[in-house]
């Protein structure tokens, strides 16, 4: 029961990468639609974290250290989650 509720807020927090905003640290959660094949024989799959550089008609990602052109029609097919970089633990912050 715990499990599914945690797949559920999971699941709430999830967005397309088209309507994630540039600058968001985001780890890619599915990729679903027929265009996607191509994107993982290049290495953009599921658990992949990524940086989202700019916004538009072609969106920039940063993808392990490369940068990477996607179309909008694409990044609709590509679900995310957004990252938060810094976590704080006891008054410390911790990257």
């Amino acid at each position: 029961m715990i499990a599914d509720i945690a797949s559920d807020l999971k699941a709430d927090s999830a967005m397309t990468l088209s309507k994630a905003s540039a600058g968001c640290q985001l780890r890619i959660r599915q990729l679903e639609g027929g265009e996607c094949q191509r994107l993982r024989e290049i290495g953009f799959c599921e658990e992949l974290e990524i940086s989202k550089l700019s916004d538009g008609r072609n969106m920039i990602c940063s993808v392990c250290g490369t940068r990477l052109a996607l179309s909008k029609k694409l990044g609709d097919q590509v679900l995310v989650e957004e990252i938060h970089g810094v976590e704080e633990i006891h008054g410390v912050e911790m990257a």
